[in-house]
């Protein structure tokens, strides 16, 4: 629209408004001035009656939003309960049978027949074993008169051989040929666990009862953080388990002195004082506003006080063992919420009475915004001719943007095509380093071909031709050795799949020794083996370990070079079994050089990265090194040793001496 369209339209408007609104202050309803004493009591009745309105929409409002915040807070609760319960059961399950199986054993039929003692560390083995197997925490056998005659645990100072179980109901369920489920604490280690038995039955007697006991202090500490609690109570309605630690060995309900002598007579909570847990139903009134829960769920809290922690507790009863998880997730929150939706619905009443009262005023307006049109015009005009002149100077810098563009679309073409020589002057680059890792890798066979070759032309001079056949031999090798190092480059590109056999770590030590010889001069070098020499055997190929070994004692040799000349040289090689496992063998060489800057130490083993001076190193020993150890099934490492010098730990994969031996 134009200045001049939109000028007539406004002045038509204001030439000939409507007669209702020309004359607002003619309606008796909207008039204060001539509003009335009876006028003034209608509007105190009116706001009276809104104050009314208000407070049943935010009680609605409460309410409503009270019960549907505590049906999500309960199905929330439902879900997490049943998860709890089911990882609880099926945990209990997988060892249900345990037991059974342990008592089919000959093993144990043989103990109970004739307890000799052969019989019985027969028995003491197996049973560690079986229960090593199954991660429980312990297994053991028992004799019809209560005596403990084999156990996983013989071999400890607390075991359980020789203890008396007669008084445990788990004995005297399976002694009658029952399965017997059981929670208490130890009378041994005094530690709690969950006690499986069966009978051993033979001839249709019972011969004796097998137990395994599990740990399941774990369900606790996994189960949830304090703020939203579990725990687990037996049929009793005592608090083994539970989230909060202060709550466990509490019941629910006051017990009677009828199951307090029961719990002393068994022993069940060893030494442990059970006390009623300060649980109790949320006053009816406040149950009355949550409406009816589903079953299984009641709102409780928890302490003496009357502002205590209110928690909708939700149960789950367990068939086998009889016990019950309960669940408890605090209130508070859909407290807060309640209160948070009827302050908003309070303020959105009030807003909307707000709204009213503006259009009752912006009525009496009207008049006053007619006669202020045509100053409006004015500014309409003014504001179309700043328009215009800002029209003007946008589209200028629209122009000078075009050219900017272009000038910007050639400058990117020429940055591609200076990167183009880039990635092409970067690929000569890497093909020339390359070229230089090959002659760092075949400096040291060169160097011992040349010293064999000194001695065999001695030992021809001198008539020795046996000894100088077997250096011809060893030349023959490194120059087979040699054009394998060559192929040794591919596996930094790609892994190629390989054929691995037993490797003897001796062997390829002497050989890696042999060809740095030369090198090693008044250098100090020592082995030393954790373990005999014969089973020092891993998984390999023997040209790539010795590779990585020559590597690794070259690069420890330059760091002597490298540190303080009247300093002596020292190369450690620790050969031994890796820390926590036995079927892996770490070999570590330890230099006592300068060691290895922090600086360098996350970049130690990237391609082409080194310490060394120029020419003297590529930076692709350590990782050409690192992908034959990955390719082993195994790891390079590497760290600095406490007063100097850095150490390198290769990690392989052991083979059985048994089994090499056999080969």
């Amino acid at each position: 629209m134009t200045r001049t369209a939109a000028g007539a339209a406004l002045e038509g408007k204001a030439t000939t408004p409507p007669a209702a609104d020309l004359q607002p202050m003619s309606d008796p309803d909207f008039s204060f001035t001539s509003a009335s004493g009876s006028r003034r009591g209608f509007w105190w009745l009116v706001a009276f009656g809104l104050v009314v309105v208000m407070a049943l929409v935010c009680a609605t409002t409460f309410v409503v939003a009270w019960n549907r915040g505590l049906a999500q807070a309960q199905q929330a609760a439902g879900g997490r309960v049943d998860r709890y319960a089911a990882n609880l059961k099926s945990t209990l399950d997988r060892y249900e049978y345990l037991p059974a199986l342990v008592a089919l054993h000959p093993f144990i039929h043989d103990l109970l027949d004739n307890p000799t003692p052969a019989n019985v560390d027969r028995a003491n083995r197996y049973l560690r074993e079986v229960n090593d197997r199954a991660h429980a925490s312990a297994t053991y056998v028992i004799a019809p008169s209560g005596k403990a005659l084999a156990a996983s645990n013989y071999n400890q100072p607390d075991s359980f051989v020789g203890a008396e179980y007669r008084f445990r109901p788990y004995f005297q369920q399976a002694a009658e040929g029952h399965v017997g489920r059981f929670y208490g604490i130890g009378i041994t280690r005094e530690e709690p666990g969950y006690y499986i038995s069966q009978p051993i039955m033979q001839d249709g007697r019972v011969i004796g009862v097998t137990v395994v006991k599990l740990n399941l202090e774990w369900f606790g500490r996994a189960s949830h953080d304090a703020s939203e609690p579990v725990m687990v109570a037996d049929e009793n309605g005592v608090i083994f388990l539970s989230s909060v630690p202060a709550w466990q060995y509490h019941t629910v309900e006051p017990l009677t002195p009828k199951l307090q002598a029961q719990l002393e007579s068994t022993r069940q909570y060893y030494r442990k004082q059970i006390t009623p847990l300060p649980l109790q139903p949320e006053a009816p009134a406040f149950v009355k506003l949550a409406g009816r829960l589903p079953e299984g769920a009641e709102l409780v809290r928890i302490g003496e006080r009357t502002n205590a922690t209110r928690y909708l507790q939700v149960s789950r009863d367990l068939v086998e063992p009889d016990w019950t998880l309960m669940y408890l997730t605090p209130v508070d929150p859909v407290m807060s919420a309640a209160r948070s939706a009827t302050v908003a619905s309070a303020f959105a009443f009030a807003f909307a009475c707000l709204l009213l009262f503006y259009w009752r005023q912006r009525r009496l307006r009207m008049m006053e915004m007619l006669r202020s049109r045509r100053l409006l015009e004015a500014a309409y005009d003014q504001l179309e001719r700043r328009v215009e002149d800002r029209t003007a100077d946008l589209m200028a810098t629209n122009e000078q943007l075009q050219h900017e563009i272009v000038d910007r679309t050639r400058a990117e073409a020429e940055l591609r095509a200076t990167q183009d020589e880039l990635v092409q002057a970067s690929k000569l680059a890497a093909l020339g380093q390359m070229a230089a890792g090959i002659t760092h890798e075949l400096n040291q066979p060169l160097a011992a071909l040349r010293t064999f070759s000194d001695n065999t032309r001695i030992l021809l001079e001198r008539g020795q031709h046996g000894a100088a056949t077997d250096n011809l031999q060893a030349i023959a090798d490194l120059t087979e050795r040699m054009g394998k190092i060559t192929a040794q480059l591919k596996l930094f590109a790609g892994r190629s799949r390989r054929k691995h056999s037993d490797v003897q770590v001796r062997v390829a030590l002497d050989h890696t020794l042999a060809l740095l010889r030369p090198r090693l001069g008044d250098v100090r070098l020592e082995l030393h083996w954790r373990i005999p020499e014969a089973e020092a055997i891993v998984r390999a190929d023997e040209l790539k370990l010795e590779q990585v070994l020559i590597n690794l004692v070259g690069n420890a040799l330059d760091a002597i070079n490298a540190n303080e000349p009247a300093r002596e040289g020292r190369i450690d090689i620790d050969i031994g079994p890796a820390e926590g496992t036995a079927t892996q063998l770490n070999i570590t060489v330890r230099d006592n050089g300068p060691g290895i800057p922090p600086d360098a130490m996350p970049h130690l083993f990237e391609p082409f990265f080194t310490t060394k001076e120029i020419g003297q190193g590529l930076g692709l020993g350590l990782a050409i090194s690192t992908s034959i150890a990955r390719d082993f099934g195994g790891a390079l490492s590497a760290a600095n040793v406490p007063g100097g010098g850095a150490q390198f730990t290769l990690t392989l994969v052991r083979t059985e001496a048994t089994s090499a031996a056999s080969t």
